[in-house]
């Protein structure tokens, strides 16, 4: 495994970094299941009180993009990192639907989206989960699947906006033995 569960991810490996305050991602959605979104976030320091709210903002507006980060962001930080994973999965198959790609991201080309243009919010939005997912996989072991996922990234986004070469500086480091790069 790579690092611990309290320690802090590089910048901008959850998908929310960059598209949470984003009107687009938190369209539709209703305000009862905002307001539980919020009272999780009052709550945090509670995790069954949390976990709860968004349970019911889940309920409320399943599959939506404000929920699954909600709940992403929390797994994460409370060092959940399978739950993590899982709302990770969930992430990248949404958007993979709404933007009509392959249902397996290795078989996605950088034509089958507008990867290259950052203001692009729904492959932005699935290229900050593919980075989520690459560091996730690494932190609970699986270092292929992790560089996998990097390698896909960094197909998909050659010029590295995502930043997946500090992951990948991570996983040469971790692959020499070293904790950190």
């Amino acid at each position: 495994m790579i690092g611990s569960a309290r320690q802090r991810a590089p910048e901008g490996t959850a998908p929310e970094d960059a598209l949470l305050a984003n009107a687009l991602l938190g369209g539709g959605l209703p305000s009862e299941a905002e307001e539980h979104l919020i009272a999780a976030s009052l709550s945090y320091h509670h995790d069954e009180v949390a976990e709860a709210h968004l349970r019911q903002a889940e309920a409320l507006a399943p599959g939506h993009a404000a929920v699954l980060i909600g709940l992403y962001r929390f797994y994460f930080y409370k060092g959940r990192l399978h739950e993590t994973l899982d709302i990770a999965r969930q992430c990248l198959a949404k958007a993979q639907r709404e933007l009509n790609l392959p249902a397996a991201w290795r078989d996605i080309s950088p034509r089958d989206a507008i990867f290259d243009r950052f203001e692009e919010m729904m492959p932005r939005f699935f290229l900050f989960t593919l980075k989520g997912y690459a560091y996730l996989q690494m932190r609970i072991g699986n270092l292929k699947e992790g560089q996998d996922a990097i390698d896909k990234l960094l197909e998909l986004d050659p010029v590295d906006r995502i930043g997946a070469k500090v992951l990948k500086d991570i996983l040469i480091g971790a692959e020499r033995g070293d904790d950190e790069p």
